[in-house]
């Protein structure tokens, strides 16, 4: 079990590790090419990931708290089971992705593109939407969608329950 807190991954290749139920809190992944890496039950508080390409990475049930993947290419990616809680996807392109079963409370996707991926079973509350862009979603009918915030952190626009479900449902091409 890896153990750092603090300091910068760049520089070194992570590609196919197992780094699972590390502790990794506030690291910096960003700009990485990270593939075949499997974090899973990993703690990653608070790391950042900014402007990272990610393939085929296994975040499941990883706590990913205020952890930043903004800007970020993931694709063929594991969140399941994942808490993230105030997590920024600002920006960022998820491809083919599971993000079922996670939660995704104050989450940031505004201006993300979300496409073939599965959000089945998770919870959604005043989750960050913003200029997403929907492809492909599987799991809406599943999900909890306690709420979400179709505007900005300054001046949210909050849909709740049912309202909510259907303003994604209604984006989705």
């Amino acid at each position: 079990m890896l153990n750092l807190d603090g300091g910068d991954f760049r520089g070194i290749d992570l590609s196919n590790k197992m780094v699972e139920q590390a502790y990794l809190i506030e690291r910096n992944f960003d700009k990485l090419k990270l593939e075949n890496i499997d974090f899973h039950t990993s703690l990653l508080c608070s790391s950042t990931f900014r402007n990272a390409y990610l393939n085929n990475c296994d975040f499941y049930k990883s706590d990913l708290r205020y952890a930043d993947f903004s800007k970020c290419i993931i694709k063929k990616s594991r969140f399941s089971k994942s808490d993230c809680w105030k997590v920024g996807f600002k920006d960022a392109i998820l491809i083919d992705c599971k993000l079922n079963n996670a939660l995704f409370h104050l989450t940031d996707f505004s201006n993300a593109k979300l496409e073939d991926v599965d959000i089945s079973v998770s919870t959604f509350e005043e989750t960050l939407l913003k200029g997403v862009t929907l492809k492909n979603i599987k799991g809406v009918g599943e999900a909890h969608i306690k709420s979400i915030n179709i505007g900005t952190q300054e001046k949210p626009i909050i849909l709740i329950g049912e309202e909510a479900r259907k303003w994604l449902i209604m984006r989705i091409n």
